[in-house]
């Protein structure tokens, strides 16, 4: 591997007391030589412990720098540490995750190797407080029904290109040449900018046995929370860029599912047979969650709360696009 000028590392964060040692201590574990080495956190104003804990970590670590994004929102955050960065290869990580202590030597290797924009390694989920319930969570966001081919979670058997990656090793001149985040994206940022790379003609690599873990959340509210923020900015990420490329196919089938429900709902008003087209799609999705719930069960978690996750998952999610569309009209109505 040829000798690098810098690594940053940019981190953004928000109210992580409860994940920012362990993300920290396993930085500082890393293989990686700390003199070509800079961490760079930009806090959107946590109102907990975060900044005092990363404030303690630079007494003893002075390549830990801490920057402040009034502004809060995540896009910004990555930009003022891209921004703010000396590296010839910037890594962007989360604070709700731990590396392994080759992550960054082993992504740096292979990013000098193939000479593309971005790598990236695999997601292996966890969770901090273990039981049947956050089991069953963990596994539905690895299982292929869950997440759909987004292999960066279900793993890979060998070194491939593909459209994103979480957590990746970017080349500076990919910010240089494709731009950085997209700061009107609160969600799905990452995914808009590794589209751009690739429609721009750029390649991204999964890197399979480069490894970190990522800490999902942990209950049935946080998870329908969160997919339905997902799902909603699905919608306006395709509204803010003006093209549906920004992202792939698996990120609007949820939609597709729930319109499959709606849509036949709303012309039963005026025709009732037309409800039993969403009687055969909900019949039809729910006979396969059981079958894959019932494949996916194992002594630590649960059938019946992997059944309910997967329509927690699925149904916040498709929900959330469902709202965003009429968002999105309703900017546009104002805006003629």
């Amino acid at each position: 591997m040829s000798i690098i000028n810098k690594v940053s590392v940019v981190i953004p964060c928000f109210n992580e007391q409860k994940y920012i040692n362990e993300c920290i201590e396993s930085i500082i574990a890393s293989d990686i030589s700390k003199d070509t080495f800079e961490v760079i956190f930009v806090d959107g104003n946590s109102d907990d412990t975060t900044r005092d804990i990363i404030n303690s970590y630079q007494k003893n670590c002075p390549y830990i720098r801490l920057l402040v994004n009034p502004q809060k929102f995540t896009p910004i955050s990555m930009n003022m540490g891209i921004n703010a960065s000396n590296g010839e290869y910037i890594f962007i990580l989360s604070a709700h995750a731990k590396y392994e202590a080759s992550y960054f030597s082993s992504l740096l290797h292979s990013i000098q190797e193939l000479k593309v924009a971005c790598v990236g390694g695999v997601l292996i989920t966890d969770v901090k407080n273990a039981n049947k319930k956050s089991n069953s969570i963990k596994e539905i966001l690895t299982n292929k029904f869950g997440v759909g081919n987004a292999e960066f979670r279900t793993g890979s058997k060998e070194i491939k290109e593909v459209d994103t990656v979480a957590f990746g090793c970017y080349s500076k001149k990919a910010f240089e040449k494709f731009g950085l985040y997209n700061e009107l994206l609160i969600r799905n940022q990452d995914i808009e900018l590794n589209k751009r790379i690739i429609n721009g003609g750029g390649k991204i690599y999964l890197i399979p046995e480069v490894t970190c873990t990522y800490y999902a959340r942990e209950t049935f509210g946080q998870l329908a929370k969160n997919n339905y923020s997902n799902g909603f900015w699905n919608i306006l990420t395709a509204y803010y860029t003006n093209k549906l490329s920004s992202l792939s196919l698996r990120h609007f089938i949820p939609l597709l599912f729930v319109l499959s429900l709606i849509v036949p709902l709303l012309f039963s008003l005026i025709y009732t047979p037309f409800s039993l087209i969403a009687l055969v799609s909900f019949i039809s999705y729910l006979s396969l969650v059981i079958i894959i719930s019932f494949k996916s069960t194992k002594s630590s978690n649960s059938f019946f709360y992997l059944l309910f996750g997967f329509l927690t998952l699925h149904l916040s999610y498709g929900w959330g696009s469902f709202v965003g569309i009429w968002a999105v009209g309703i900017k546009i109505i104002k805006g003629l």
